[in-house]
């Protein structure tokens, strides 16, 4: 099998496409032959040598994928040879053959490409589980999205929609702005140019945000808290502002509000596939109906990754980067 391995680490490091083995089967496991790869930032941070894999997890990127069951493992009943999955995974996507649990897989719903399938695992299980588990997300109650132009951001937005809740998401410059209100947005308030605690709370009438789903960390924590309603919930699940910031204890306290940190890719076996199975149970239906959809940007193919992950680095992607065998 191919996959795009990681040669030089730290920095903006390098790729390479290589031959490797791909191991049997496992109990429980099933083998994808590879339509299309998910880019996410954590594969960013992962060349770079700041996020390793888990530690049963390949070497290599990728956090999600799409295409064919090829072979089964032991005891698997619920997949069968030629099935149309996506696959959320803990590495290794990059290439053009997976083995995953098939606890972690989910079918692609009909009418949906197989390709641009790939593009949402990932983001739907983040978007699903910090919203609503962690959240605590109802409907009627206001959804602030940082960054709604971006993989996780573009389905946030549209799950909060077709939750019920009023969703506010920032985005940079006029063309993101339009493009996040054709996704459902109520409210885009343009980053670089206006304010975006002033225009949340101009939102909701003074009030703030229930929730806050957040990619920036520690350089916006003092505005998450400033922008929360009473009760309000911040659940940060990037760091692409530094990994510290300055918390107002008294600001916190006086709104009753909480801040929680939350990562996908550490989580166990059994919690993933909690999170798979509540996905297919709770969205699925909101993606065979149309109400969510992938967001693709561009088809890149798998030997080309570095120029994939240079697009999400520099900004240029609007949704999900995809890598194609």
């Amino acid at each position: 099998m191919r996959a795009v391995t990681i040669t030089v680490q730290g920095g903006s490091g390098k790729l390479t496409t290589s031959v490797t083995n791909l191991p049997d089967p496992d109990t429980g496991e099933i083998v994808v032959d590879v339509a299309a790869s998910g880019v996410n930032r954590a594969d960013l941070l992962q060349r770079a040598g700041a996020y390793p894999p888990p530690p049963d997890a390949p070497e290599w990127p990728g956090l999600e994928v799409s295409g064919i069951v090829r072979a089964l493992g032991p005891g698997v009943s619920s997949r069968r040879v030629g099935d149309r999955v996506v696959a959320l995974l803990g590495g290794g996507g990059y290439a053009d053959r997976v083995v995953v649990p098939a606890a972690q897989t989910l079918p692609v719903p009909a009418g949906v490409d197989l390709v641009d399938a790939a593009g949402l695992p990932e983001a739907v299980c983040t978007a699903w589980t910090n919203l609503v588990d962690t959240g605590r997300l109802t409907r009627g109650e206001t959804l602030l999205v940082h960054g709604g132009s971006g993989g996780v951001g573009s389905v946030a937005v549209q799950l909060g929609v077709a939750l019920g809740a009023r969703v506010v998401t920032t985005a940079g410059g006029p063309e993101r702005v339009a493009r996040c209100r054709e996704l459902g947005a109520d409210v885009v308030v343009d980053h670089r140019r206006d304010d975006v605690v002033a225009a949340v709370r101009d939102a909701t009438d003074g009030r703030g945000a229930d929730v806050v789903l957040d990619v920036l960390g520690g350089g916006a924590l003092p505005d998450n808290v400033r922008v929360l309603a009473p009760g309000g919930r911040l659940v940060v699940i990037g760091l692409q502002q530094g990994r510290r910031g300055e918390l107002d204890l008294a600001a916190l306290m006086a709104k009753r509000a909480t801040v929680t940190g939350t990562t996908l890719r550490s989580r166990s076996p059994r919690e993933k596939a909690a999170i798979v199975a509540a996905v297919g149970e709770h969205v699925w239906p909101m993606v065979a109906d149309g109400r969510l959809r992938p967001v693709v940007h561009e088809r890149v193919p798998l030997a080309d990754a570095e120029r994939a992950l240079a697009m999400l680095e520099g900004g240029e992607a609007f949704g999900k980067v995809l890598l194609v065998p």
